[in-house]
């Protein structure tokens, strides 16, 4: 019995041993990760205007960074001052604009470069700045390529029109939702039209911002014509009664102006000819005129206010309602009168509650 004890203690003893002396696991380290050269670009100087804004203006192109593991890499482009390339904190303000996963090349049409350099790195339109690019590329952790570096001239990016909002009795006295005049030169000259319901005072102010602050503008006497600045003083302008006015402001002439409109068709192309006013009706809801008839594809018509050659509207070429007489702006040659493709009834509809876009539709019952 103590042989078969002595036995069985040496037997465990070797399997212990054994079991101590197996082979420990290699310790993993991150090896290095290089990204293969080179980033290239179709371009190393750019004029961005807005005759290329859809028009591809460069392209990068980078070969495919190795990991260790076989997964997908994501690719960033990344944009910068030079100047914000060097020192301890180089590439920190960097732009990112993701390309996505195992892509190794990215174009820009030149409204999406203008974007970044205008918005996102903050570059002057009209003058050439130098702007390095590289590409970040990312699995369990950033590699990145070399830079090179683009000179890019941006132009100045559209952010709507000068506006006048007009508060006023008709809607309770509140700027930020009140209809608005515009100016489409940016010539501090703004027009538009605003529906007055019955009821009320008719009277009404105009602001420079949707609130009360800083400027607000009224009228000398009431009705003069005469515009002051009027925060919180003087008198508030007014029209005469309830109707669909079109508004001017000349803020270069401190003038205003309210002329009271009805809206018709007329043209032999309309069941009254080129001699009888078709009338339009309003639309309060949809803020639109309408009228329904029977036209004929044969002939041509224009919109017209207040059965009158005062102020109408033809097309340019493009199709855009346009004023061929207006008091404020002139008269405008070259344009056309409008059309339908097809005899039949009609409804049409003009749409003048947005003063940068007016347009119109022809629909066929």
């Amino acid at each position: 019995m103590k042989k078969e004890l002595i036995r069985i203690f040496y037997i465990s003893l070797v399997l212990l041993l054994m079991t101590g002396c197996k082979k420990s696991p290699d310790l993993t380290y991150l090896k290095v990760i290089n990204f293969p050269p080179s980033l290239t670009v179709s371009a190393n100087t750019v004029v961005l205007t807005t005759s290329n804004d859809q028009a591809e203006v460069i392209k990068f192109n980078w070969p495919a960074v190795k990991y260790d593991i076989d997964a997908p890499v994501t690719y960033t482009l990344q944009f910068s001052l030079t100047s914000d390339t060097l020192g301890l904190n180089a590439w920190a303000n960097a732009k990112d604009s993701v390309v996505g996963v195992d892509i190794l090349l990215k174009g820009f049409l030149g409204t999406s470069l203008n974007e970044i350099a205008v918005n996102a790195l903050g570059l002057n339109p009209g003058t050439a700045t130098n702007v390095a690019v590289r590409v970040k590329a990312f699995l369990d952790r950033p590699v990145y390529s070399n830079a090179v570096v683009v000179s890019i001239n941006p132009h100045s990016i559209f952010t709507g029109y000068p506006v006048l909002y007009i508060p006023g009795d008709y809607q309770g006295w509140n700027p930020s939702s009140a209809s608005t005049i515009v100016s489409l030169q940016s010539d501090r000259r703004f027009e538009g039209y605003v529906n007055f319901p019955t009821g009320g005072t008719f009277q009404f102010k105009m602001t420079p911002q949707p609130d009360w602050n800083p400027t607000a503008y009224g009228d000398n006497t009431g009705n003069s014509g005469d515009i002051i600045v009027a925060n919180f003083a003087g008198a508030n302008m007014v029209v005469p009664g309830e109707g669909y006015y079109e508004l001017t402001a000349d803020l270069n002439t401190n003038k205003w102006t309210a002329t009271k409109t009805t809206w018709s068709i007329i043209g032999d192309a309309t069941p009254g000819g080129w001699g009888s006013d078709t009338q339009m009706s309003y639309d309060v809801a949809n803020k639109v005129w309408k009228v329904t008839c029977d036209m004929v594809a044969g002939g041509s018509f224009k919109f017209r206010a207040n059965n009158a050659w005062i102020i109408d509207f033809g097309i340019d070429a493009a199709g855009k309602l346009r004023y061929a007489d207006n008091p404020f702006f002139g008269f405008t040659p070259g344009l056309n009168n409008l059309t339908v493709p097809v005899n039949g009834n009609y409804t049409i509809t003009l749409d003048l509650h947005d003063a940068a876009d007016y347009t119109y539709i022809l629909h066929k019952n």
